[in-house]
Order: structure tokens, then sequence, then C-alpha cells
């Protein structure tokens, strides 16, 4: 993995983790929110995953 992968995959990582904070702390749609933000960060992060596994076999043929 390359310097801006690795930088993205931790970022998703933050942007998850805040978005369980919030979730946690929220007790109105703000919850909603807050999921969202984790959704949102998780499925960023095996995407950044994804691209360089993809990187990788393309590399290779």
């Amino acid at each position: 993995m390359n310097g801006t992968s690795i930088f993205f995959l931790a970022l998703s990582g933050l942007i998850a983790l805040v978005g369980l904070f919030a979730m946690a702390m929220a007790h109105d749609y703000l919850q909603f929110f807050g999921f969202a933000l984790f959704l949102f960060g998780v499925l960023f992060g095996f995407s950044c995953i994804k691209r360089h596994f993809d990187a990788q076999e393309a590399a290779r043929h």
C-alpha cells in the first residue's frame, strides 16, 4: 500500500469512529446521522482495500 491509501484508510476509520460516538451520544435524529457516518466510513475503508488489491492484480498481468 502506498502512503495515500494508508492515509485514506486511516481517515475512513476515524470517520467511522466519530460516527459511532455520535450514534452513542444522540437521542434523536442525529442517531441516524451517526449510523450513516459509521456506515460511510466502513464502506469507504472497504473500497480503499478493494482498490489496493485491484491495482495489485492489474500490475501482475
